[in-house]
């Protein structure tokens, strides 16, 4: 299988550039500085502009699925607007270049918390709530979406380095919190449920999340 992975050079890319490799698939990693790419087997790195649809397009061809971890970068001050812009253009892509499957990783600030998403909690830190709102808006955006198969994965609470178990517990709309009432996930393991979902689709036009 081909696979593209966006935004392959930060800290969830890195880790799902292992975990597809290690799998044996074939990716295609886009950078803006490949040479912040990992060597790693069955894996070719490519700079490209996010906000540059028909350079993605031709990139995109003959993929069989993109995953997109893009980032605006968290200390952007237009990160709101940089993400919602980057991530339409990948998709708009997506669907120029003829390829339905496409995954998303956005952020745990949309999931719900009774009838609120947690972005909008008085507890959510104030700076990271413009990534957060552009990834819930995004979310938003992408339940319209009706020719690709997207699916959207949110996080558990905490993403932390950690160890590659391949022991989690799936979600759709809600946070999964483990018995101490935490809500956690090693990017190691966040991985494994990405490139388990390309490899096996559960959730077509759904968004899911996880925890242990």
């Amino acid at each position: 299988m081909k696979v593209v992975v966006i935004g392959a050079t930060g800290f969830v890319g890195k880790a799902i550039l292992k975990e597809a490799s290690d799998k044996g698939l074939t990716v295609t990693a886009i950078a803006r500085d490949v040479t912040m790419a990992p060597a790693l087997p069955n894996v070719t790195a490519v700079a490209a502009d996010v906000n540059k649809t028909e350079e993605l397009t031709a990139i995109f061809k003959d993929q069989d699925a993109i995953i997109s971890a893009y980032n605006a970068g968290w200390a952007n001050p237009n990160i709101y607007d940089d993400f919602i812009k980057g991530s339409k253009a990948i998709q708009a892509a997506a669907k120029a270049a003829g390829v339905k499957r496409l995954l998303v990783i956005g952020g745990a600030g949309s999931l719900y918390i009774g009838e609120n998403q947690l972005v909008d909690s008085d507890e959510f830190p104030k700076e990271w709530k413009p990534g957060a709102t552009a990834a819930r808006d995004y979310l938003s955006s992408l339940r319209q979406e009706k020719e690709l198969d997207w699916t959207f994965l949110s996080p558990a609470i905490e993403l932390v380095p950690g160890e590659r178990t391949g022991v989690f517990r799936l979600g759709l709309e809600n946070p999964v919190f483990d018995e101490a009432g935490k809500s956690k996930i090693s990017v190691e393991d966040l991985a494994v449920a990405v490139v388990g979902e390309i490899l096996q689709p559960q959730h077509i036009q759904k968004r899911f999340t996880l925890g242990y």
